[in-house]
């Protein structure tokens, strides 16, 4: 009777979803999400050992870089003008707020010492900790340490599909390769308290929910709020995008690659995008102008999501010097417009070729990209007047009048900065809840 009385319990709690049931999902809190997309624009590297040769990383592994070859150019690897201090006081004066490394990506060479596997920076000629030194140094300069990691590793006889190749890896142990990875991440969680960490490469269908679920708890049991994007769920669980997340995905934001992403206010969504062309560095990688910079800016920023802008460092551990001075070109827009980027919702216009608009509390900014005349008009916002425009560089007023559901201000013909030049309008109340509409709507 007592066997039958244990196993009606066990039926019932099946059918109740209680027997076997996992943990609750630990969800980062919001306001320390909300605080990462206050951030709007941080730093990307993607460095190692591939920089020797100026192809891109993880991809030219089997293809413009024979195996055999890449696999072994960490033993040439000595990066002796690395300076993490640099490297952080660059992100600092472009105005970046946070830094994400590569510290492992697809071709699995680790940039920490790692206990784990001997593919790493110790059995390099250059024997130094580059994570461990840029986490310094990001405390150091006030920017919050993140750390890029990949899910699928191509040097790992585990993994599941070995690059270049497209089927299965006949001698894979994907039990064995999830405790390795997880044990990797309690490396970097406990050494060097990461505030993100961003995953690639969950692509592959023999990384299951099971698995990405597994490393999602391990990492939230050692650190409820480490932020994590959505590429550490299963593609399918994201959505079947990077672009797009699903309320279940086991996900703090979305990930759009190399474009603006989508105006979106219901979910946190971070752009990366590069400086230059590719990834990792090349030489004479064609690089973006000014204009193009300030402008990816403005308009992830309008769309009400971040900037997630990639350097490639060279071979010898420098950024190059255009890079430096296109991105302190960028703080120094910065230090006079970022009232406009910072801690600001997008909208409530959508962006478009010729303007953006950001917002916080009683307070438009419009982002001008274009001459378009003495006069730019626009549609009059919901249930809110207009009190002031002016110039936020320098915060010169510029006429405006309103007329029916239009607002038309006043602009010189030649824009003050034919960048992004930001006028402000302040308006007789709040405006951050009023819905997303188009400038000409």
């Amino acid at each position: 009777m007592k066997k039958y009385t244990t196993l009606l319990t066990l039926v019932f709690m099946c059918m109740s979803g209680l027997a076997f049931a996992q943990a609750p999902t630990i969800r980062t809190d919001k306001k320390v999400v909300e605080g990462f997309m206050d951030k709007r624009f941080g730093m990307f590297i993607h460095w190692g050992p591939v920089s020797l040769r100026g192809t891109e990383i993880g991809w030219s592994r089997s293809t413009s870089v024979a195996t055999v070859e890449y696999d072994n150019l960490y033993k040439e690897f000595n990066p002796l003008l690395f300076d993490a201090d640099k490297w952080a006081k660059t992100a600092k004066d472009a105005g970046m707020k946070y830094l994400t490394i590569t510290s492992k990506h697809h071709d699995g060479f680790c940039l920490w010492p790692t206990a784990y596997s001997d593919y790493n920076i110790m059995n390099s000629p250059y024997k130094k900790d580059i994570v461990g030194e840029l986490a310094k140094a990001c405390k150091k300069y006030d920017l919050k340490f993140c750390i890029y990691f990949t899910v699928a590793d191509w040097h790992d006889p585990d993994w599941a599909v070995l690059y270049p190749a497209t089927t299965p890896n006949k001698s894979a142990n994907m039990n064995r390769f999830v405790s390795r990875m997880k044990n990797e991440l309690k490396e970097l969680i406990q050494n060097y308290k990461p505030y993100m960490l961003w995953f690639d490469a969950n692509w592959d269908k023999e990384w299951t929910s099971e698995h990405s679920t597994e490393v999602y708890n391990a990492i939230k049991k050692l650190d409820p709020n480490v932020l994590i994007n959505n590429r550490l769920d299963t593609k399918e669980a994201s959505g079947g995008s990077h672009k797009v997340m699903l309320s279940s995905t086991l996900a703090d934001f979305a990930t759009p690659e190399q474009e603006v992403g989508a105006m979106n206010m219901d979910y946190p969504w971070e752009s990366c995008i590069t400086i230059c062309q590719q990834w990792a560095w090349k030489p004479n990688d064609k690089m973006k102008s000014l204009k193009e910079c300030l402008q990816t800016l403005a308009s992830t920023a309008g769309g009400n999501g971040n900037l997630l802008f990639n350097v490639g460092p060279m071979m010898d551990g420098r950024i190059e010097a255009r890079q430096v001075d296109r991105l302190k070109e960028m703080g120094a827009w910065l230090n006079k417009n970022g009232a406009a980027i910072y801690a600001t919702k997008g909208g409530p216009y959508k962006p478009d070729s010729l303007m953006a608009a950001t917002r916080k509390g009683n307070k438009i900014y419009l982002h001008l990209f274009k001459n378009q005349g003495a006069e730019i008009t626009i549609a009059a916002v919901p249930g809110a007047t207009v009190k002031k425009a002016y110039f936020l560089d320098g915060a010169k007023p510029t006429a405006f009048k309103v007329k029916a559901d239009q607002i038309t201000i006043t602009v010189p013909l030649q824009l003050p900065d034919e960048n992004d030049t930001v006028i402000v309008l302040e308006m007789d109340k709040n405006v951050e809840s009023v819905p997303v509409m188009s400038f000409k709507s």
